[in-house]
């Protein structure tokens, strides 16, 4: 696999960075030569590196502000509470799994922000602003699909704002927001479904060690095994990684 593939999700991570902190401020017009070939950018290549590394800081704010990472981690959580291990997995191993989860989920818009965005920004055939522009709209697009109607109208009434007239019209910033509140809430509505079959069996366990009269026996004891067997039976890792990549995708 080519180094490439590893480092677009950073790039694309780096240049939402940029249009979180609203850098746009320094990108200056374009200009394009007598053949229209070339397009000559509005920063020297030392000082679009120095920017390029210095909002790399931002990756974490877009990562949970402007991903479905959110959705997968909070997901992936839950489970690990449903299960009644939750110091197992170890929290390295949740991040880990949800940022590739992450990765799949997002590969269109990441392929796309970068092949009208941030490639022809390095290879100089398109400045800043320009790459910018490109790149918001994707993850804009993305954004508005999960996020909730009431969810944006209490974020617009939160900030004191008039309802925009149309998507385009949106703050990125009230958008970001009403995108973590609608992956929160679609995050604890998939958690509650798969705490049911879990907490049933809890339930049984207790129901059946009380009519044994075994009431100094904690139900856990007998309820854990039992939850983990069925779980690796259904293989239901897999399972829920993909019911969270099939939320994305409806």
């Amino acid at each position: 696999m080519r180094i490439e593939s590893f480092l677009k999700p950073v790039l694309v991570c780096a240049l939402l960075g940029l249009i979180s902190s609203s850098a746009t401020a320094y990108a200056a017009t374009p200009t394009v030569d007598a053949l229209g070939s070339a397009v000559r950018q509005d920063l020297a290549p030392a000082l679009r590196t120095f920017l390029a590394l210095s909002f790399l800081s931002f990756i974490p704010i877009v990562l949970i502000g402007m991903t479905s990472f959110t959705r997968i981690i909070v997901v992936l959580a839950l489970l690990r509470h449903a299960l009644g291990i939750p110091q197992t997995p170890p929290n390295s191993v949740l991040i880990t799994l949800a940022m590739f989860l992450t990765l799949f989920s997002m590969g269109p818009v990441v392929d796309k922000v970068y092949a009208d965005s941030i490639n022809p920004y390095m290879t100089e055939q398109i400045g800043a602003g320009v790459a910018i522009e490109r790149a918001s709209d994707p993850i804009r697009e993305f954004m508005v699909r999960q996020t909730r109607e009431s969810d944006l109208l209490a974020v617009l009434e939160m900030a004191r704002v008039p309802p925009p007239k149309s998507m385009q019209d949106i703050r990125f910033t009230h958008l970001a927001a009403a995108f973590l509140l609608s992956e929160l809430k679609t995050a604890f509505q998939i958690g509650f479904v798969i705490f049911l079959p879990f907490l049933l069996i809890d339930l049984v366990v207790a129901a059946i060690l009380m009519a044994l009269g075994m009431i100094m026996l904690p139900p856990t004891t007998i309820s854990l095994p039992l939850k983990i067997l069925l779980f690796v039976l259904i293989d239901g890792w897999v399972l829920v990684s993909r019911t969270l990549l099939g939320s994305f995708w409806t």
